[in-house]
Order: C-alpha cells, then structure tokens, then sequence
C-alpha cells in the first residue's frame, strides 16, 4: 500500500520539476513579415553604401559636362580643340581686289573748289579723276575764264552746248549742270580729248587733243597760250552751285 501511495506523489514532483525546465516559447512571426524586415535591412545597407563621399561629390560639381540632352547647346566653357599642321605647309596666297571710292557731287559742290568743277565733269564724262586729268581740266579752265572767276556765267570753259550761246558766252543755272554739259559736249564731237582722258595718264598728251580740236578757233596758239605753271584753287560762291 505504502509503494502504492508513494508513487503518484514522487510521479507528480517529477512532472511539477520537468515543467519548471520547459523553455519559454519563442516569439515566432509570419513568413511574409520577415522578408519585409530583411529587404528592409538590405535597402538600409545599400543605401549607405552608395551616398558619395564630400571628395567625391566635390569632383562632380567641379567636371566639365560631357553629354548634352537633346537639342541643348554646348556649354560656353567647352575646352578649344587643337589641330596640330605640319610646318612644311606653306600659306596659300590671298589675293583681293582693290577698293577705291570717288567724291559724289553732292560732296564736290560743297566743297566748290575749281579743282573739285573739274571732277565733276570727270565724273559725269565716266574718265578716271587722276592726277594727270585733273590738271589738264584746271589748265584748260584758267585759259577760258582764270582762276579768280573762273565760275564766270556758270560756264567754266565757256561751252556753247546748252548755254544758250553758241560761240560760248552762254551760261547755265548752276556750276553741276554746266560740269554735265561739258561731259556730254565732249563726248559727242571731241574723240582725240576723250581718248586723253579715258587713258588718263598724261596732262600734256590731253592738252595737245585740246589745242588741235575745234573748241577755241585760237587753237590756243597751238600751246603758245597754254601755260603749265600750277592752278590756283580758288571756291566759287555756294550760289554758283546752286546752293
């Protein structure tokens, strides 16, 4: 009875001490849950990883940009290229054309000048206004009316063509129309001056075609009467330009 009685007591201390040393259960959470707290942790991580350092991102800021989106224009500060040439190649020789420019008569009747008359009627006649053309005229302009009115009537070279005065003593409304008169008289019966003053190279080879012309019936005393000496420039009023 005794073996019998003491057997559930010791039994139930047994099984009082084996659940004393069970092990509290452990905190277990759902599949899905743990792989979000995993990739979570990854992303965390990566993150970390990848942030530039201060040096790194200085160097960026300070790059020259290489690539442009489209339809943007490059940057102002683009490096220059360099092409190197060998120094054997010589330099091709350039050739260009030469530029002159003539006074128009607006700026010859200012200046208004005997020197600048003289242009003028270059001018409208198409003959170069060279130095040697230009003295001829001044000569040929003091043999008809001299120096210190040599805008007399409006008619330097005592021209009969459109002055009204056939033997020359006519005169014009203003110095430009008597310089276009003069142009056009000569050009239509005067061949050997126009030939002098087309080529324009020789005072003295224009002023023998004026002597042999039937401009003056003096002939000039076929130079007798020309003198060479240097023309005094003299300014004719502003109202013989019709200013």
């Amino acid at each position: 009875m005794q073996s019998a009685s003491t057997s559930p007591r010791s039994h139930g201390r047994r099984s009082a001490v084996r659940r004393a040393a069970v092990p509290a259960a452990e905190l277990r959470l759902p599949v899905h849950h743990r792989i979000g707290v995993a990739l979570a942790v990854i992303a965390l991580v990566t993150g970390f990883s990848i942030v530039p350092t201060d040096a790194a991102l200085a160097a960026t800021l300070a790059a020259p940009a290489t690539t442009l989106a489209p339809g943007r224009d490059a940057p102002a500060h683009t490096p220059p290229q360099r092409i190197d040439v060998d120094a054997t190649i010589a330099a091709p020789v350039v050739s260009r054309d030469q530029l002159s420019a003539t006074d128009g008569v607006q700026t010859l009747s200012n200046n208004g000048t005997n020197a600048d008359w003289a242009k003028l009627v270059l001018m409208f006649g198409g003959w170069p206004q060279t130095d040697a053309n230009v003295q001829v005229m001044l000569r040929w302009m003091r043999q008809e009316n001299g120096p210190p009115d040599w805008w007399n009537r409006n008619n330097p070279l005592n021209n009969g063509y459109g002055s009204g005065g056939g033997a020359g003593l006519g005169s014009y409304p203003d110095l430009t129309t008597a310089a276009e008169y003069a142009a056009k008289n000569l050009q239509r019966g005067y061949p050997g001056i126009v030939a002098g003053l087309t080529a324009g190279t020789s005072a003295d080879a224009t002023a023998a075609a004026i002597w042999a012309s039937p401009w003056a019936t003096s002939h000039y005393g076929n130079g007798s009467h020309w003198s060479t000496a240097p023309v005094q420039l003299v300014k004719a009023p502003a109202s013989a330009w019709g200013n």
